[in-house]
């Protein structure tokens, strides 16, 4: 009796008459068939058509709300893959997308939404990629992680972006396995050899560290010091004024970049760089600069028919000519007619190997300073 009183009570909301203002009974109506659907241990939403537009209605009072989530992962629903998806995205780093995801990714419809998202060749749809790759990092389950792994060995797949893959499924034992395994098979791709070590190096579990070691190393940093993981270096405390007069002349940054109008245009302007880049992310930008090159700024090889070549960055493009800014900050003009060939080159025109002109504090207090340049209000 207890659970039939329940049941004939959201049959006879769904039938009942609307009386007075029809939008507001129709809400409070379809509140009510929420709540005594909640109550329940058990009932097919999906199979009544009127009682799931009732619980539709409703979510879109509630959506972006963690009321929205507990309905949703009681009820079950169809048909709201889409809605948990942009839910995810928009709140990847927060608990309420974590949930949508941790939904989302319960079917196999929802994992291949969320995969679709982080391959999209648009480079438009960036954002959006790093975002699904962060929060299934967060959710960190068998699916998630089974989802993203064969993507670490997908080169045609943005390098920036498995190197994010990589640290978001780096961060728990699941995917430091599946990583390992990939290492271990001889199957890692280059371009994310120094992420995949400080990712597996970082590990707690000492026997993780043990086999990784016999694989992969991390770079050494002046004196032939090693480098600690990018996870250990984002908990150590640099000097901000050491680190601003170390990116000024020690570290040779200025020489490429430009900040509060000081310094050489070759590279990205780095005057609100912290308010773009995690620390995470600028350790892995100074420690493997091709990892994610900026828009605009890939390295591209002109060959010219004398033989010659000019290595930098196309800064402007007219069909008669093209200029060329040099990793020297010296642009160069070239006629079209003069070029043999033009190819881009996976290889960033910021030197590798930069940190071994310093040492590990030096390190940490220079990426300090840049978290420090943020967008003035």
């Amino acid at each position: 009796m207890n659970r039939l009183f329940p049941i004939l009570t959201i049959c006879a909301l769904v039938f009942s008459v609307v009386t007075g203002n029809a939008d507001e009974a129709q809400d409070a109506k379809d509140e009510l068939i929420v709540q005594t659907l909640m109550r329940l241990e058990s009932f097919d939403v999906n199979g009544n058509a009127k009682v799931k537009e009732a619980v539709h209605r409703y979510l879109k009072r509630v959506a972006g709300t963690d009321k929205y989530i507990q309905i949703v992962k009681k009820l079950k629903l169809d048909g709201i893959d889409a809605d948990l998806l942009e839910l995810a995205l928009t709140h990847a780093d927060e608990s309420l997308g974590v949930s949508a995801a941790e939904i989302l990714l319960d079917s196999p419809d929802g994992v291949k939404m969320a995969v679709a998202i982080v391959v999209a060749k648009d480079a438009k749809d960036n954002v959006a990629a790093l975002n699904a790759i962060k929060v299934m990092g967060l959710v960190g389950n068998k699916t998630s992680v089974e989802a993203m792994l064969p993507l670490v060995t997908q080169v045609s797949l943005d390098r920036s972006r498995r190197n994010a893959i990589v640290s978001a499924i780096g961060k728990n034992r699941l995917g430091q396995l599946g990583l390992l395994k990939i290492v271990t098979e001889g199957k890692l791709p280059k371009d994310v050899r120094l992420v995949t070590a400080s990712a597996l190096h970082g590990s707690a579990d000492e026997k993780i560290r043990e086999e990784v070691a016999k694989h992969l190393t991390l770079p050494s940093t002046a004196g032939s010091k090693p480098l600690p993981p990018i996870g250990v270096l984002i908990g150590r405390k640099g000097d901000v004024s050491l680190g601003k007069k170390l990116f000024a002349d020690k570290a040779t940054c200025l020489k490429c970049h430009k900040v509060a109008g000081e310094g050489k245009e070759v590279g990205p302007d780095l005057s609100e760089i912290g308010s773009k880049l995690s620390k995470e992310a600028l350790y892995v930008s100074i420690l493997d600069p091709s990892a994610g090159v900026s828009h605009n700024y890939e390295t591209h090889s002109i060959i010219l028919l004398t033989g010659n070549t000019v290595t930098g960055i196309i800064v402007s493009e007219t069909d008669e000519s093209l200029t060329v800014r040099t990793a020297e900050a010296i642009s160069k003009t070239i006629k079209r007619d003069d070029v043999d060939e033009i190819i881009k080159q996976k290889i960033s025109l910021m030197p590798s190997d930069l940190q071994k002109l310093i040492s590990v504090d030096e390190l940490v207090s220079i990426v300090d300073y840049l978290t420090t340049l943020k967008k003035k209000n």
